[in-house]
């Protein structure tokens, strides 16, 4: 069961329009009605993609490119580094991890995985940790895995990983975080053959997202589809929610395939849904192509009855002066549903919150941005704040710095600083552990990486080179398709 946690009601909220002030000088408390929706702490933590929280809401864990960290955000003005991990399996052939995109948490236990995009001689793997103690993770098992890993879930033991092997684009289950071994398999390919005609990157197995013993799936251009996996051993289809047919897509060639897997309509790109199962929200992530397409939003739909799901409405997203890939991006990231709220992130368009509780009706009720300081990966709920991760990749030509920050749920009684903390630099002042290598269950330390600049480098010329498809796993490779000088100087992601 996903964590869940009760909301004070609204009233009375004041929006930002995100100035940097400098760092706070001292925190008041202030009532829930004037608490603004703006930053009230924040922490650097270099690499930063996708933060999940803990079932107490006091732990966030971060994956970091390199590893992972853990973060304590008991005191939301004061975020603090607990621990880090980099240079996992280091000793191994072809090690350490490398593109850690994804990391999630089921109790005290966590799942680390990556690659997130095709790397030739690359170590591909889920790693298992024990965060019993957050401040010193202890490794538990390693799943290798013939194929990158972009996305995952953990629920109820097992962990749920995007097998994108081309061919089949499946769903893999992985029991015992001790001993981990597959258990269970899904792919729409086996639902139909007629999905293996299609061209890989428009049938991505891009994220799922598993709540009491349903697995939501965002397969790219090819949809949503939902999959009962109560039983691992085996997985069962109970819907598709939306999606372009299987012959639609098989008509398109590379080059149509690849243009396809960049621009609208379709990328289903993140899933989630509310605590009862009844609304589903799908976000879209795209951008523009010669002056068509652009960004996307989330999508609600109703799934009470999952035979006949009903789409009740989109949220669009913010709006961007240069909708291209090499531009200001708006378009919808990961997101999450506590009670009646929408917790959202938009890259450069910020944070939002929005009331839910009419699906055909969502409201806006918070929103921050600052597009020049920030560009949001996700936005979950941790007790009385709202934690987002903020950083882009080092291939992008801009100057924001990766980082932790954090911000009020909206109607809650919270200490917040009587100044917005500064986003302009991207400079640790945490007082936690530093970075640390990876420590196998033996107790042998395995080596960490030697420079993150090299790194980010020998990242780009490999997967430059790979057998990528589909924005999800580096854009270079979709753009090969289409004729990189075609595309004006986009970059992957």
């Amino acid at each position: 069961m996903r964590r869940r946690q009760f909301l004070s009601a609204t009233a009375g909220l004041s929006l930002s329009a995100g100035v940097a002030l400098g760092a706070p000088a001292s925190r008041a408390r202030q009532q829930s009605g004037d608490v603004p929706f703006e930053p009230v702490g924040t922490v650097a933590v270099d690499g930063i993609k996708e933060a999940v929280v803990d079932p107490d809401g006091t732990t966030v864990y971060a994956a970091v490119s390199d590893g992972f960290a853990t973060l304590d955000v008991s005191d939301p003005a004061n975020p603090t580094l607990l621990a880090e991990r980099s240079g996992l399996l280091a000793d191994r052939e072809n090690g350490p991890i490398q593109q850690i995109y994804d990391v999630k948490v089921d109790g005290d236990r966590l799942v680390v995985v990556g690659p997130a995009n095709p790397k030739q001689d690359a170590l591909n793997a889920a790693v298992f940790y024990d965060v019993s103690d957050p401040a010193a993770p202890q490794q538990l098992g390693v799943y290798e895995t013939d194929y990158p890993i972009h996305n995952c879930d953990f629920a109820d033991g097992i962990a749920y990983l995007t097998g994108n092997r081309r061919a089949r684009n499946d769903l893999e289950l992985i029991a015992d975080p001790s001993d981990p071994r597959s258990v269970g398999s899904w792919s729409i390919v086996d639902h139909n053959e007629r999905w293996a005609d299609v061209y890989p990157g428009l049938r991505t197995l891009h994220d799922v997202y598993v709540q009491d013993g349903r697995a939501y799936l965002a397969h790219w251009d090819a949809g949503t589809w939902i999959v009962d996996v109560s039983q691992p051993s085996s997985p069962t289809l109970v819907s598709r929610v939306r999606g372009r047919s299987a012959d639609e897509l098989a008509s398109y060639g590379r080059t149509q395939g690849a243009l396809e897997s960049i621009r609208p309509p379709g990328n289903d790109h993140y899933v989630a849904v509310d605590d009862d199962a009844s609304v589903l929200g799908i976000g879209m992530e795209s951008w523009a192509y010669r002056n068509q397409g652009g960004p996307s939003g989330i999508e609600l739909w109703d799934i009470s009855d999952p035979n006949n799901p009903s789409r009740r409405s989109t949220i669009d997203p913010p709006p961007t002066s240069n909708p291209n890939y090499r531009g200001e991006w708006t378009t919808s990231h990961n997101f999450e549903f506590v009670d009646d709220r929408l917790y959202t992130s938009w890259y450069r368009g910020g944070v939002k919150v929005f009331d839910v509780s009419d699906p055909d009706s969502p409201t806006e009720i918070a929103a921050w941005r600052d597009s020049e300081t920030t560009s949001f990966w996700t936005a979950q709920v941790a007790g009385d704040a709202v934690v987002a991760s903020s950083g882009i990749d080092r291939n992008q030509e801009t100057t924001i710095p990766d980082r932790l920050v954090t911000f009020p749920v909206p109607g809650a009684d919270v200490d917040v600083p009587t100044e917005t903390p500064a986003l302009g630099t991207g400079t640790r002042t945490d007082t936690g552990t530093a970075k640390g290598a990876d420590t196998n269950t033996d107790g042998e330390t395995e080596a960490s990486p030697t420079d993150r600049t090299e790194s980010a480098a020998n990242e780009t010329a490999e997967t430059t080179t790979s057998d990528a498809s589909g924005p999800g796993f580096g854009v270079l490779a979709a753009l090969a398709g289409v004729g990189v000088g075609a595309w004006n100087g986009y970059r992957k992601r």
